[in-house]
């Protein structure tokens, strides 16, 4: 039935989702990480690929996370010639990550993970009726 096809890939979406909620978090999280000597680098921001994968037995395109990579943008410095990690100019690497588009990732993501909840409770709402009407 298509319903459950339905419901199937809004599923997998919500799964893509919650990854990318996790990899955002994560960012969040350590967008203060500084190295602990100037021979390290600090936190690097990590990002979210996608794919479309055909299920040859269903016949439907699936979204699957395709890869989590570093983001290779370059990191802010920031002048504190005290910090253990600072260089010989007195410069220390901090992590590539802006909070706030963070955030709004992360609103994106949460958007999306409830538009595909969204179709899950209305495929269910519409083969419970199916199945009532059957009974009638």
């Amino acid at each position: 039935m298509e319903l459950t096809k339905a419901i199937e890939i809004a599923a997998l979406g919500m799964k893509a989702q919650g990854t990318r909620m996790r990899v955002i978090s994560e960012n969040i999280a350590n967008s203060q990480t500084t190295a602990t000597n100037p021979d390290e680098l600090p936190y690097q921001r990590q990002l979210i690929s996608f794919k479309n994968v055909l299920d040859k037995n269903s016949g439907v395109n699936k979204v699957q996370v395709d890869k989590i990579f570093k983001d290779q943008s370059d990191f802010k410095l920031k002048y504190d010639p005290e910090h253990p990690a600072a260089d010989e100019k007195g410069y220390i690497k901090l992590p590539n990550v802006n909070r706030l588009l963070e955030v709004m990732d992360m609103q994106e993501s949460q958007r999306s993970f409830e538009a595909n909840l969204g179709v899950i409770e209305t495929s269910k709402a519409m083969l419970t009726r199916s199945i009532d009407m059957l009974r009638a």
